[in-house]
């Protein structure tokens, strides 16, 4: 499904011969060097052909060849041009974008988003992907295209259990992903490391290597990747307890992070979560207890509806998941606030029961919605994309090296949900531990596994050959620059908001949370 149809595939193998004939005149004129960068786009393969078979009779280009093209796109998009932050005057509003992202969501819960977006220039820019997604798109554009995740944030990394037990560490958020740039994921995680260390009082110089690390590592992981057999790509976890994949040693203060977020996501289980938020009926049965307005019941109705929704969501699993869902029975319904970016779309979490109760499972029910990016890309191919839950469902089972095995998605009253365990041994490393060394590591890491998660859909090779071996500094100084810029275009973009709550224009709420 990741390679390009048969027909491409001539024409991609017609096309390098001509490229590498252009390759050997000693100077091009304009036409020709046009000639040679389009030769070079029709070299990388595209990160989802949708076409009906899977054809193992023909091979694709060899990775060095497709190295070799990637490296000249670099002709038409040189790595400077990353550094420039495109804000003309006719930028819109970025209170008004964000409004516009209000649109569907459930009214009374909106003062809440504000809030948690209110509450630090890190918190707005987490929520406030349509802004930075606007802006990405007035920029510069390079021709490799990947199953981007879409909002690839610092605090969109964490902790999570594989199926076989063991606590990983990857991307865990998945509701903005499509078909787009691979550089735009890497400058929002390097936006990012800039605000969120900015919001820690962390200096201008120690900020910017951070970032610097951040491309580093992805830089590094991609050059490693590049050569490597598909299947080696595709299987390759990052276990919490073995990172050696970032490519530098880990220092003690970050060893000892990982080690105190993987005790904890270890204890965050069905039966612990069954311990916190469930409580006894006077029938001896389990019920959610309320603490509004994170969780609360909802009507008979709606838990019936939700209820009648995974029983369509176990349709979406393999058969073999969907015998062990058999096994289990809706106990309890209620509605859950989540995020900072989610808060006001529906979320659900059901508690199910199976041999006994305490037997339990969670299954988080979350509404999936357009992504940030829809706008200004083309977007998933079809069936994926006219179901936003199975669009989340197959991005993230396409970036995560192993994931959740209950994920599937579902429409309830109308609406597109996915569905995914609630809590699965899951974990954050906190980013207020993320200071000195720490910083540098888990900028390094992210970069690394953002990296990672781009070579199982794109082409490796390509990307490797366009950002240069890791050696190679100008790209990582440009997206550096890139960072700083949009750190303080953050932080005016944060004033206007925050101007617009002290006017009266937006509602803020108390925020239990905070």
């Amino acid at each position: 499904m990741l390679l390009p149809s048969l027909s491409c595939r001539h024409k991609r193998r017609r096309t390098m011969e001509r490229s590498a004939e252009l390759r050997e005149l000693p100077s091009l004129e304009w036409s020709e060097q046009e000639t040679l960068v389009e030769a070079a786009e029709e070299a990388v393969l595209e990160p989802l052909a949708d076409f009906p078979h899977i054809d193992l009779r023909t091979g694709v280009e060899p990775w060095d060849r497709r190295r070799a093209a990637g490296k000249t796109l670099r002709r038409d998009r040189p790595h400077a041009d990353h550094a420039a932050l495109s804000v003309g005057s006719d930028r819109p509003d970025p209170v008004a974008l964000i409004e516009a992202a209000h649109e569907g969501r459930q009214a009374h819960l909106i003062p809440l988003r504000v809030a948690r977006m209110a509450s630090s220039p890190f918190a707005f820019l987490r929520g406030a992907a349509q802004v930075m997604a606007w802006d990405l798109a007035q920029g510069a554009r390079g021709a490799i295209d990947v199953v981007m995740n879409g909002d690839a944030h610092i605090s969109n990394f964490g902790l999570f259990g594989s199926p076989q037990g063991e606590v990983v560490l990857d991307l865990n958020d998945f509701d903005e992903v499509t078909v787009g740039p691979w550089e735009w994921d890497l400058k929002r995680l390097c936006a990012s490391i800039e605000v969120a260390a900015r919001d820690a009082g962390v200096p201008n110089g120690e900020r910017r290597q951070a970032v610097l690390d951040a491309v580093s590592g992805y830089q590094h992981t991609m050059d490693d990747l590049a050569p490597r057999g598909s299947l080696d790509v595709w299987q390759h976890a990052a276990r919490a307890d073995d990172l050696a994949f970032t490519g530098i040693a880990i220092d003690a203060q970050s060893r000892a992070v990982v080690r105190k977020a993987v005790e904890k996501a270890r204890r965050k289980n069905n039966r612990s979560l069954l311990d916190r938020v469930g409580e006894r009926r006077t029938d001896g049965g389990w019920r959610f207890r309320e603490d509004p307005p994170i969780l609360t019941r909802v009507d008979q109705a709606t838990r019936q509806a939700v209820t009648s929704g995974l029983e369509g969501y176990a349709e979406t699993l393999p058969r073999e998941r969907r015998f062990m869902l058999s096994r289990y029975h809706v106990v309890d319904v209620a509605h859950q606030v989540v995020g900072v970016g989610s808060v006001g779309t529906r979320a659900y979490v059901a508690l199910l029961c199976g041999n006994s109760d305490q037997d339990a499972l969670f299954l988080q029910v979350k509404e999936a919605v357009r992504p940030a990016h829809a706008p200004y890309l083309r977007g998933m191919p079809e069936p994926y994309a006219s179901h936003e839950g199975e669009r989340v469902i197959y991005g993230q089972r396409l970036l995560q090296a192993v994931g959740d095995p209950l994920l599937g998605w579902t429409t309830i009253k109308g609406r597109p949900f996915y569905v995914r365990q609630m809590k699965n041994m899951k974990g954050e490393i906190p980013v207020a531990r993320m200071t000195g060394r720490s910083l540098t590591y888990f900028s390094h890491a992210y970069g690394a596994l953002l990296a990672k998660a781009h070579a199982r859909t794109g082409d490796a090779a390509a990307i490797a050959g366009y950002i240069g071996h890791d050696g190679r500094a100008d790209l990582r100084e440009a997206l550096a620059n890139w960072a700083l810029a949009y750190g303080e275009r953050n932080e005016a973009d944060y004033r206007a908001f925050r101007s617009a709550i002290a006017s009266g224009r937006l509602t803020a709420a108390d925020d239990p949370q905070i």
